[in-house]
């Protein structure tokens, strides 16, 4: 099989596409999870917290020129990583709700979609006296007559 037939397959099974569906969707969502988080929600917070955007809050570890003369200041910027965690934490809510709402449809398709008929009872098995007369009439069935003595 050669290289670009492999890929070729490869490329067109279906998991593939698939994949390839969510990722793409997936990166649409987290804009929207990060456009709401960033102008709705740590606005609000920001509202709470002073009237500072949360975005900005950093902590300045070393000033400009601290270390050497012309080196940078050194800035812990906390800010941008509590966002990131508030964006990450609204997204995993929302993708826990919309798989939890998927198992709970798929869980009712399934009790849908099977008839609840209870199964046939199975017949019960031979008591010991059915068996000994079933192993004795075939051993009388095989046992055609009885040998004869030989005549001397």
């Amino acid at each position: 099989m050669s290289f670009l037939h492999e890929f070729k397959t490869f490329a067109l099974r279906g998991n593939v596409i698939d994949l390839a569906v969510g990722v793409v969707i997936g990166t649409a969502f987290g804009k929207i999870v990060t456009a709401l988080v960033d102008q709705v929600i740590m606005p609000l917070v920001g509202l709470l917290v002073a009237g500072v955007s949360v975005k900005d809050l950093k902590l300045t570890l070393a000033t400009a020129g601290a270390a050497f003369p012309g080196s940078p200041a050194v800035i812990l910027g906390y800010g941008a990583f509590l966002q990131t965690l508030v964006d990450f934490t609204i997204i995993a809510f929302v993708i826990f709700m919309v798989i939890r709402l998927m198992n709970r449809v798929i869980l009712q398709r399934l009790s849908l979609s099977e008839p609840s008929t209870p199964a046939a009872a199975a017949p019960p098995p031979p008591t010991e006296t059915e068996l000994l007369t079933q192993i004795r009439d075939l051993l009388a069935a095989q046992t055609t007559t009885p040998p004869t003595a030989p005549k001397i």
